[in-house]
């Protein structure tokens, strides 16, 4: 085995000197050093001094000296300590040293008696202000400190807790005193240790009465608090000033002894102890740490419980440790130029009664706490009420009427002030504390409803209790209750992105699940009866954007899975349950029987869900039908309106409600007409359906025109399915309308169709014959007006053609409608020649009979030269060539533009057309070249009579 490894003796870091040379370096000049130098360490651990006079008499305890060099070899540390004290001695008188001396003897003693312990006590205060006379003075230098702390800490715990019998105790805490006033500094767990063994033995001693004969004995307890005053207010410092953290950790020490003693004794010198610490903080401007001073709302709201205390010792005490954190707090919070004011003002209420503490604590808790703080006065109050001791009760009951009496301020943790008013409300009996807990209850529920929704399902989620009277309580008053289901309506809507630093929402799930909630308390029937028009349509809503989009969403915003699985289904039970409290559980039953509710939750049937949901409605002639109508055109008038689909086909069918009907004006028909913008199918479907709810109800006939203008605007729509529905509206609205209601629909209807007599949809042509021939079944001559009969007129040679028509039904339409023009027309030889169906003998007639309205006609078979259909095109240029062969000449010099298009037919792709086409431009230039060989006639000539259209 290898020999003794040296220690080697290094400079301690209290000592503040310059650092030592490195190795190998020269001594300084003259090869000495003065007593308690050092010699740098060469090599590894060793050290080296030189033989000095006051240590020859001394005990080193070394393993070996070389005696070349002078170096000393140590393997123990205790000796090492020892050796490196007397290279200080120097500096230390004779008393100082003797006490040295005695704490090297006394401080491994295990059974030490009373006059040991105070002789060593005295030895480490005394040393201690030697080395603080020092300039950089260390204790290590000396002795460790933590050892030297240690060994006092054990003292004080062997300090009886039945009696104080000796100033060990005092002796002790002053030991601490001084030793915090030298390097190296308590940490914060020595200083904790310290303290918690000092109080433990302090506030445990029994009372000591006033009294002749225990004279000295309450002499030496004053004296000893005054030194536990001096050790907490020395060890709260830190660079010259308190350290609220520190102060933190030494209260959160004291305040048990406050709250969780039964002896009032031991309640006073707690209070005391802390009042005369705050006294003494509050000698500081400034405090360090002060924002991280977390026990400011904790510890206002127990001394306010103990103003109110019953024991008048203890209420005094804890009003004036209040009063000291005020003035704390209106030092290091208040502008520096009310300070002086505001203090004024606090030391008038300084020990008066306990109703000025409460005036303070109002008033502070208001303007000087933060809402975590003003959260932990709140928390502390509810916790009193909570507990068994009526006179905590009682005095929590006071704090709150205080602070209730006004507005509360912004209020942090609400979800810890709900979750502590959830769990602990069976426990509050007395009637007083429990309205006091209702009331700040309904208070978060105002202003923090989000937060107090949330907690309260999240509590019931995690522990599945299913307890009501959170939700009793909530639904305890009727305004408070109309004020939580107006946010609730509010939060029904899609969820929206959140911006950054904003209080949290509740989804549109969780409050769905809050109103369904609140929906099952019966004593709120009439309150849910105001809203219920707004609920119904704010679940049924929510119910469209699951079906349709929110399905997936919903599922992932499903923040606990214990309470329901399908949010459809659930949303769902919700509406039923709305409908059912408000009294119409007959409207559920008919749903039910209906199947309703399977179809207003499947995607494919979901608007037939809706329409049977209205149906029920009107069946049943529900008081609501009219508020709910008049909340749907409040909402069709946000054209973004997302459920805008399920609010048509809800109103269509409340439409057909008497009371309903009777309550639509100008401005809800516009509110409905400017929907038919909408190039959305299901969209302008529904509002053809309403348009026809309009044509059959008197109430409504009279505001159909506002309509009218708009469905005759989707015929020309961009989708052709649209364009579609509209033609079979169209078809079924001419049955229930009368002339003198809707001439000018109808007489722009007929200008319309002809539009569509051409098109390439084969279905969509056949429905504009026909609802042109309803329209002429429906026109009387009577009803014949101006540009009705032009209408009529100008495509009668359009029907003759179509009586070629590739589709059968077309054929039979136009024979059919020819019959009826000529019948509105009075064309009374012309009806029995339109039932003929050769087309070429309908026209000779026509022409003959209506020769002056040639032209007119030339201008209708032009049109027709486009036409699709080969037949059309070919009768058409054999009528064109008809007609202008019975043109004068004046006529003739007019059609120009009708001989060019005619010219242009050479070209048609069908040679039967062009071939038509050349023979009779043949014919026309040979009768053209014959007239214009005749001589013309003298005088005046033969003029043919003037043409007419009508």
């Amino acid at each position: 085995m290898r020999g003794a490894q040296p220690l080697r003796v290094a400079r301690s870091p209290c000592r503040g000197r310059s650092r030592a040379a490195p190795r190998g370096a020269a001594a300084p000049p003259g090869g000495s050093r003065t007593p308690g130098s050092r010699e740098p360490a060469p090599e590894g651990r060793r050290v080296a001094v030189r033989p000095v006079p006051y240590l020859s008499g001394l005990e080193l305890g070394h393993d070996r000296t070389e005696p070349e060099t002078g170096k000393v070899y140590f393997t123990d540390h205790k000796h090492l300590r020892k050796f490196r004290a007397h290279l200080q001695m120097p500096r230390l008188r004779q008393s100082e040293i003797e006490a040295y001396e005695l704490i090297l003897q006394f401080i491994d003693q295990k059974d030490m008696s009373q006059m040991d312990k105070l002789s060593f006590l005295r030895a480490v205060e005394t040393l201690s202000g030697a080395v603080h006379s020092q300039p950089n003075g260390c204790m290590n230098d000396y002795y460790p400190q933590t050892i030297l702390t240690k060994k006092i800490e054990t003292l004080i715990l062997e300090e009886s807790t039945s009696s104080l019998g000796s100033n060990i105790l005092q002796q002790a805490m002053l030991c601490i005193v001084a030793l915090s006033q030298v390097k190296p500094p308590f940490n914060l767990s020595q200083k904790l240790d310290l303290v918690n063994a000092a109080i433990s033995i302090m506030f445990s001693l029994p009372l000591i009465l006033p009294s002749l004969d225990r004279k000295e004995s309450a002499s030496l307890y004053i004296q000893t608090t005054q030194a536990l005053d001096d050790m907490l207010q020395a060890l709260v410092m830190e660079d010259m000033n308190p350290n609220m953290l520190i102060l933190q950790n030494f209260l959160e020490i004291i305040l048990p002894w406050v709250t969780l003693s039964e002896k009032k004794y031991e309640q006073n010198r707690a209070l005391g102890t802390m009042s005369r610490l705050l006294r003494f903080i509050c000698n500081f401007s400034e405090l360090l740490h002060m924002s991280l001073f977390s026990m400011t709302g904790k510890l206002m709201g127990i001394l306010g419980l103990l103003s109110v205390h019953s024991n008048h010792e203890v209420s005094m005490e804890a009003s004036e440790a209040l009063h000291y954190l005020f003035k704390i707090l209106v030092l290091q919070r208040s502008v520096k130029a009310k300070i002086e004011e505001i203090l004024k003002d606090l030391q008038k209420h300084f020990r008066r009664q306990w109703l000025f503490s409460m005036q303070d604590l109002a008033l502070f808790f208001r303007k000087y706490l933060t809402p975590s703080e003003r959260a932990d006065v709140i928390i502390v109050a509810i916790e009193a009420m909570a507990s068994t001791d009526i006179q905590d009760t009682r005095a929590a009951s006071k704090v709150f009427k205080v602070l209730l009496k006004h507005t509360i301020p912004e209020i942090g943790k609400v979800p810890e002030i709900i979750q502590y008013i959830y769990y602990h409300m069976s426990n509050i009996t007395e009637i007083t504390s429990l309205n006091a807990i209702k009331k700040i209850f309904h208070m978060f529920a105002q202003s923090y409803t989000d937060e107090v929704i949330l907690t309260l399902i999240k509590i019931e989620d995690q522990s599945q209790k299913g307890v009501r009277q959170p939700w009793e309580i909530l639904a305890s008053f009727p305004k408070d209750y109309e004020l939580i289901l107006e946010h609730l309506l509010q939060r029904l809507k899609p969820p929206v992105e959140e911006e950054s630093g904003r209080r949290p929402e509740l989804s549109p799930l969780i409050a769905t699940r809050a109103v369904h909630e609140l929906l099952l308390e019966p004593s709120r029937r009439l309150e849910v009866q105001t809203f219920f028009s707004s609920l119904f349509l704010a679940l049924l809503f929510r119910i469209s954007f699951l079906v349709f989009e929110g399905r997936a969403e919903a599922m992932e915003d499903q923040p606990y899975e214990t309470k329901w699985v399908n949010p459809i289904s659930f949303s769902t039970d919700t509406l039923k349950t709305l409908i059912s409290s408000s009294g119409y559980g007959d409207h559920v039953v008919y749903i039910q029987e209906l199947g309703g509710w399977e179809r207003l939750m499947d995607p494919e049937t979901h608007y037939e869900g809706v329409t049977l949901l209205a149906r029920s409605l009107v069946v049943k002639n529900c008081w609501h039908n009219r508020p709910i109508f008049s909340l749907l055109i409040r909402t069709l008038q946000d054209l973004d309106c997302t459920s805008h689909v399920t609010a048509l086909v809800l109103l269509a069918e409340l439409l057909h409600c008497p009371d309903v009907s009777s309550n639509v004006d100008d401005i809800a028909t516009h509110i409905l007409a400017s929907w038919f913008k909408s190039e959305e199918l299901a969209t302008v479907k529904v509002l053809l359906q309403v348009t026809e709810t309009f044509a059959k109800h008197k109430n409504l006939l009279r505001r159909l025109g506002i309509l009218q203008p708009h469905v005759l605007n989707c015929c020309y729509s961009s989708n052709p399915d649209i364009v579609m529905e509209t033609f079979l509206t169209l078809q079924r609205l001419l049955q229930d309308l009368k002339w003198q209601y809707s001439s000018s629909f109808l007489t722009q209807l007929a200008f319309m169709l002809s539009t569509f007599f051409e098109a390439e949809s084969q279905p969509l042509r056949l429905k504009a014959f026909q609802i042109y021939a309803s329209l002429l079944t429906k026109t009387k001559r009577n009803v014949l007006i101006f540009p009705l009969r032009h209408q009529f007129l100008n495509l009668i040679v359009l029907l003759v053609l179509h009586m070629k028509d590739e589709n059968m039904e077309v054929r039979q339409i136009c024979q059919y409608s020819l019959y009826k023009t000529a019948t509105i027309l009075g064309w009374s030889r012309l009806k029995a020649v339109f039932v003929n169906h050769d087309v070429f003998t309908i026209l000779r007639a026509l022409l003959q009979q209506e020769t002056n309205k040639a032209p007119w006609f030339l201008k209708q078979c032009i049109v027709l030269f486009k036409s699709p259909q080969t037949p059309i095109r070919l009768i058409a240029v054999w009528f064109a060539g008809q007609i202008i062969q019975v043109l004068n000449q004046e006529e003739v010099d007019e059609i120009e533009e009708e001989y060019s298009s005619l010219r242009l037919m050479e070209k048609d792709p069908d040679p039967m057309v062009s071939c038509l086409t050349r023979q009779t431009l043949y014919v026309l230039e040979a009768k053209d070249q014959l007239l214009r060989a005749q001589p013309r006639r003298s005088g005046l000539c033969w003029r043919r009579p003037q043409r007419s259209y009508f």
